[in-house]
């Protein structure tokens, strides 16, 4: 009688843990609109109510089988566990560039809301969990390209807003060189580069180009850099394509919405005519020239958070500047030197006399950017500080397309749309047909990093597209200092919301 009371108390049991588990799944499926996962719901019964199918007959197994098995299955549940909270829910993030400084610093480790935005349905499903692209020692992809699934998002908590602090992929990250010093370097800058160094070409002749020249040539310039990047295996290595999903994570603020025209004035965004809030720990770039054998002391450094890096220093120095408390700059150091730093921190090491002998903001007469802004192929003379207006494009909204304008939306449309584009004759034509405006199927951002001059965001590979973006930063959980100057943890700045870094 009493086994009997038993058995039927653990039937309520497991047919009340079958019930909530169903109706919780059942809510996720709907979430995420897809019913192929009613498939799923009879081996759920079985696990409960049922029990036809052994799901853990090691456990009447001799101990070695019983112990392996045993270690076996809850590696295999957590990494399940693991993949599916990746991809739906939140994620970890760490800082790993100063474009963000000093309002996110390299060392940062960031919780990421993927529901913040809505999780995208990935596309390529079959992935090794806590991995991005490539699997830690093997070095080899550690995803499947197949099955591959188009673009789809799962309704979020709302949307990216003005100065939101943004996870996407990286949009130029479609295809990389796969040797360490070339790997995180821009594809299609290193095209153009090499493209026209073998044809001789400097920028200024390419620009003073007619338009319907201009885009023939520079579709033959970027041929001859690839082609000739192809032929150097040996120097850049094998060039990698990868999908959507498994670019490289990037981290950035969004500073223009689509539908809106961004310009940038004198290092100033604006958007609609309108000056945008800069953050409030924004950096640009000075030419700063220090006294010659005297000491920087590390407190002063560290007050101003300026860090081994902003000074331009090796590790050598680094470990120097530690031992001695301070750094000091010998004939051994060219002058002046161009360091990044904050509004209050600029005025503070200005006001000290003892310690510098002139600051100079750098700018677009006194120093000339490393890298072509985008589009590669635009005659704008568009700079870093100077930029626009262009319009960026919002998904049922259409442009009016021109020769002039065409290499700005060029990627859009043939790249993230995947529309066949040419120009024949000085007209254009998608997908064979003879086309004047193109109306966008998606929604494009434009993302900037706080550190305005060591930053490759959108003034050089353009437009983030909507199946790019990741997720949210939510909260810095951890963040370890990278450098030698000051404490290791940044205890600080432990459990900060990133929305409140504004």
């Amino acid at each position: 009688m009493i086994d009997k009371e038993k058995k039927k108390l653990n039937m309520k049991w497991q047919w009340t843990k079958f019930i909530v588990v169903l109706i919780l799944f059942l809510l996720f499926l709907w979430w995420v609109k897809s019913w192929w996962g009613l498939l799923v719901v009879p081996f759920i019964f079985d696990v409960y109510i049922t029990k036809k199918i052994r799901w853990q007959w090691w456990k009447d197994a001799e101990k070695p089988v019983r112990v392996v098995m045993s270690w076996i299955d809850a590696i295999v549940f957590a990494l399940i566990a693991v993949y599916f909270i990746n991809l739906f829910f939140f994620q970890n993030y760490v800082i790993p560039s100063s474009s963000l400084e000093k309002s996110l610093l390299r060392g940062d480790y960031l919780f990421v809301s993927k529901v913040s935005y809505g999780p995208r349905i990935p596309q390529t499903p079959l992935t090794m969990p806590l991995t991005q692209h490539t699997l830690p020692l093997f070095g080899c992809k550690s995803y499947i390209s197949w099955p591959k699934w188009e673009y789809r998002r799962v309704k979020g908590l709302g949307t990216v807003q003005q100065n939101d602090i943004v996870v996407f992929n990286y949009p130029a990250g479609d295809t990389v060189m796969s040797n360490p010093p070339y790997q995180a370097q821009d594809y299609y800058q290193a095209c153009y580069t090499c493209g026209r160094q073998q044809l001789a070409l400097e920028d200024s002749t390419i620009a003073a180009m007619d338009p319907a020249h201009r885009w023939d040539f520079y579709q033959r310039l970027m041929e001859a850099g690839a082609q000739y990047i192809k032929a150097g295996a040996g120097e850049f290595g094998t060039l990698i394509a990868r999908p959507t999903d498994r670019r490289e994570n990037y981290v950035k603020r969004c500073v223009g919405l689509p539908g809106q025209t961004l310009e940038i004035r004198n290092q100033h965004v604006y958007t609609n005519g309108k000056l945008n809030k800069e953050p409030d720990e924004v950096q640009y770039s000075y030419w700063v020239t220090f006294k010659r054998n005297v000491l920087i002391p590390q407190e002063t450094l560290e007050e101003l958070e300026i860090t081994a890096e902003d000074l331009g220093l090796t590790k050598l120095d680094e470990d120097y500047l530690v031992k001695n408390k301070g750094i000091v700059y010998d004939d051994k150091y060219p002058m002046p030197i161009i360091m990044p730093m904050t509004n209050s921190a600029y005025k503070a090491l200005s006001a000290n006399k003892g310690l510098v002998e002139q600051i100079i903001p750098v700018s677009d007469t006194n120093h000339a950017d490393n890298y072509k802004t985008y589009p590669l192929n635009g005659s704008h003379g568009w700079t870093r500080d100077n930029y626009g207006p262009v319009w960026i494009p919002k998904k049922g909204e259409s442009v009016r397309l021109t020769l002039e304008n065409l290499p700005v939306y060029e990627r859009p449309i043939r790249v993230y749309e995947k529309n066949k584009l040419e120009v024949r004759d000085g007209k254009i034509y998608i997908n064979d047909r003879q086309a004047d405006t193109y109306t966008f199927k998606m929604d494009y951002y434009w993302m900037m990093g706080d550190n305005r001059h060591n930053s490759a965001d959108s003034r050089y590979w353009g437009f983030v597209p909507e199946d790019h973006i990741v997720g949210k930063p939510i909260l810095i959980w951890l963040s370890i200092n990278p450098e030698s100057i000051g404490q290791k943890v940044r205890w600080n700045r432990l459990f900060r919301f990133v929305d409140n870094i504004r």
